[in-house]
């Protein structure tokens, strides 16, 4: 009852005034005190909760209505810029672009870069742990992590769910025919940007001022043409790679031209490279210095002393000149000492030789002999119109500049006279071949399509008309009777001349290590095409020869049993009617 009774007096409200308190105080009972209590900290609370939903609200409107920040590295700058499609003569893809896309971190909204670090790597291959671990921690606004992901990476990354990771579209550039012709298109960078062949000439085009602009991106630009038939592009690179293995040489290369339009339907040169992969990586992470050689094409990069076709130019001269003509007779019976140095033929016959004798033979010393007849002030004039001593002009970005003596003393003339002291681009010697052959007309190269009315307006005389169609005999002469008949093929009517030249190592002649040439046209009975090979200090050739005649010959006759259908050359059996003079031997 006690007890009953103490309870009921705590949960009481009451007033009690005493008769003897003088201020009258009112007393309040305890429950009612923490109900009071109670409602002010809730007050409170609420008054806390409602403040911070207010600040939320307000900082996501402001979101809401202003720009969107973004860093400068990740605007919709340069990296989505298209580029136009490549292709060969026919049609046929040779470079494009691809949509992908890449992968960056914003470090100052990472939450856990051990988490981020370690998800990644289950997606991304070759993730370096260590390097993107820094990336993310750094106090910067934006990170790169992995440039063009494909779309099955986006999506895994996307499920991971990770925050402060994003992507951005980007164009990736495709090769489909990987290294074929991985010298005359080039590659870019990541980037897209053109850095060699037609892709670097595209952007010295325009395209580059184009994407600065911004006025490619997501754009889709007319193709750009080339003169190239991938096909015949093909087999060139096939018989170059097949000759740089089989003879054992540092190189190997060929180029096909058109002697009337100047285009240039084909161009290798071994080692190459793959354009989709233009750099590689060793075990270790360093870069393949080996492998990136392969960027040096030694068919219009590359200055070399081209040997015996420079007695094609030689011979020319002379003829052009007045000096000889296809019944002269030169006196080849003997050794030429001249300044210390003593000149003789490989293999010479140390008699009087005919003209034809010359170039068959391929005499030094009957070169040598046209050469002094013209005059050295009158040889560097010719060579120079054949535009052997000047930079080739064409679209090719790279173009190797030829070297000559500073002053031409006779000594120079001589040697030069049969392809010594002289050094310039096998592709140049093919262009200047042409004009020995179309009628006189020099016709600058191009890697884009040209009609004939169009190089004919850019044609320049550097020969009579008499003087191309006697070398036209003397180019047909050779390749029935000299060194030309390991080119020959049946049916095609193949001449040409072989170019066996001492290799210059460290400023000296090599008298073991060759570089070797061959240049050829066909058919002889109206020439439509120039070919040239050559091959790179080659340790066999056939039947163990080490000349051109054993190493490029052979490579022209395989270019040109498999190209010339596919050029529309048709086959011809029996004799031919030659409107060439014929002489008695």
């Amino acid at each position: 009852m006690i007890s009953f009774i103490t309870r009921l007096q705590s949960r009481a409200h009451f007033t009690m005034k005493g008769a003897h308190r003088a201020n009258g105080e009112a007393f309040v009972g305890t429950n009612a005190r923490r109900r009071i209590q109670t409602r002010q900290r809730l007050a409170i609370l609420i008054g806390f909760f409602l403040a911070g939903y207010l600040a939320i609200g307000a900082r996501l409107v402001q979101y809401g209505i202003s720009d969107p920040t973004q860093s400068a590295s990740i605007g919709s700058g340069d990296a989505v810029a298209s580029r136009p499609n490549i292709i060969d003569r026919n049609g046929l893809l040779l470079a494009t672009d691809l949509n992908m896309v890449s992968l960056y971190a914003e470090p100052r909204r990472i939450v856990d870069a051990d988490e981020v670090v370690e998800k990644l790597a289950m997606v991304v291959p070759n993730l370096d742990w260590s390097e993107t671990h820094r990336r993310l921690r750094s106090d910067s606004a934006f990170q790169w992590l992995r440039r063009q992901l494909t779309p099955k990476q986006q999506s895994d990354i996307l499920a991971l769910g990770l925050p402060g990771i994003g992507f951005r579209p980007e164009k990736r550039r495709i090769y489909p025919g990987g290294a074929t012709a991985s010298h005359i298109v080039g590659h870019v960078n990541v980037d897209n940007q053109g850095l060699a062949g037609m892709e670097r000439y595209l952007d010295q085009q325009g395209l580059a001022d184009l994407r600065a602009a911004g006025l490619t991106n997501d754009i889709r630009l007319e193709p750009v043409k080339l003169s190239i038939d991938l096909r015949v592009q093909n087999i060139v690179r096939e018989v170059a790679a097949k000759a740089m293995a089989d003879y054992q040489a540092e190189a190997a290369g060929a180029v096909i031209l058109d002697v009337d339009t100047g285009e240039v339907l084909a161009m290798a040169s071994v080692p190459d490279y793959d354009p989709n992969a233009p750099s590689r990586k060793l075990a270790d992470g360093s870069i393949d210095k080996e492998y990136e050689k392969g960027w040096f094409n030694r068919i219009s990069n590359a200055t070399f002393e081209m040997g015996s076709t420079f007695k094609s130019f030689t011979l020319a001269m002379g003829l052009d000149e007045g000096k000889i003509n296809l019944t002269s007779v030169v006196d080849a019976s003997r050794p030429i000492r001249m300044g210390g140095f003593t000149i003789r033929d490989f293999k010479g016959k140390n008699r009087p030789l005919s003209i034809p004798e010359v170039f068959q033979y391929s005499s030094n010393i009957g070169t040598a002999a046209v050469a002094d007849m013209v005059g050295i002030e009158g040889h560097q004039q010719f060579l120079t119109r054949l535009g052997l001593l000047s930079k080739m002009e064409t679209e090719m970005p790279g173009v190797a500049t030829p070297t000559q003596p500073k002053t031409w003393k006779k000594i120079n003339s001589v040697t030069i006279s049969f392809g010594h002291g002289v050094a310039t681009t096998p592709l140049q010697t093919a262009v200047a071949a042409a004009a020995l052959m179309n009628g006189g007309f020099l016709v600058p190269p191009t890697f884009l399509p040209r009609s004939r009315d169009e190089a004919q307006a850019l044609a320049i005389r550097v020969l009579k008309e008499k003087t191309s169609a006697d070398m036209r005999y003397l180019y047909d002469w050779n390749g029935q009777k000299g060194s030309g008949r390991n080119a020959q093929v049946e049916g095609f009517h193949v001449g040409g001349k072989t170019g066996t030249a001492d290799k210059v190592i460290n400023g000296r002649y090599a008298k073991n290590i060759n570089f070797n040439a061959f240049v050829a046209a066909f058919p002889m009975e109206k020439p439509r095409y120039i070919v040239l090979s050559i091959i790179d200090a080659p340790r066999t050739g056939e039947n163990g020869g080490r000349t051109a005649a054993s190493t490029a010959a052979p490579m022209i006759k395989a270019i040109i049993g498999r190209v010339a259908p596919l050029l529309g050359v048709e086959p011809h059996f029996g004799e031919l009617s030659r409107e060439m003079p014929l002489v008695d031997y």
